[in-house]
């Protein structure tokens, strides 16, 4: 395997565990809240969209579809507490939008030269992701940063256990 292979195969990986929390969610049991100062999965998924347009905008030659008005930017930590201005979409625009997005993620990490793996990032995302190469780690685990979440709201809703 190589490391374009092993990142492939995380960026998939992760973008089907995400399809598979939600497969049997309805858009009113996604406004659920973990606890009552986290942030429900509606808005994590909205998050989860922007983010990735926001780290894969620190690779080279990556290309992001334009996020529609009600989700770009929408998902800060200001509509948290409150919900994005535009109002949560329901779960098959999430779906949809995410999809586009990490096929552009997956479309990127094909075209880009092996080399490029070990070239660094600079910004803010350098100390998090110190390599254009783990800076695709970095965007196929956030999704596993947020499913710990999901998982408790699965429970409470008495849905069955997926890991």
């Amino acid at each position: 395997m190589t490391a374009k292979d092993v990142l492939k195969f995380n960026l998939v990986s992760t973008r089907d565990m995400l399809g598979w929390y939600l497969s049997d969610m309805s858009d009113e049991e996604l406004k659920q809240r973990p606890t009552p100062k986290a942030n429900n999965i509606a808005w994590q998924l909205g998050h989860l969209i922007n983010s990735e347009v926001h780290l894969g905008s620190a690779i080279p030659g990556a290309h992001y579809p334009e996020l529609p008005a009600s989700i770009k930017g929408q998902y800060d930590n200001n509509a948290s507490a409150s919900g994005p201005a535009a109002g949560y979409q329901n779960k098959a625009t999430y779906l949809e939008w995410f999809n586009k997005v990490r096929n552009a993620t997956l479309d990127c990490l094909e075209r880009i030269p092996d080399a490029e793996l070990d070239k660094p990032t600079s910004g803010n995302m350098a100390k998090f992701a110190p390599t254009i190469g783990a800076l695709f780690v970095l965007t196929s685990q956030h999704i596993l940063m947020h499913a710990g979440q999901f998982s408790v709201v699965r429970r409470a809703l008495g849905k069955p256990v997926l890991f």
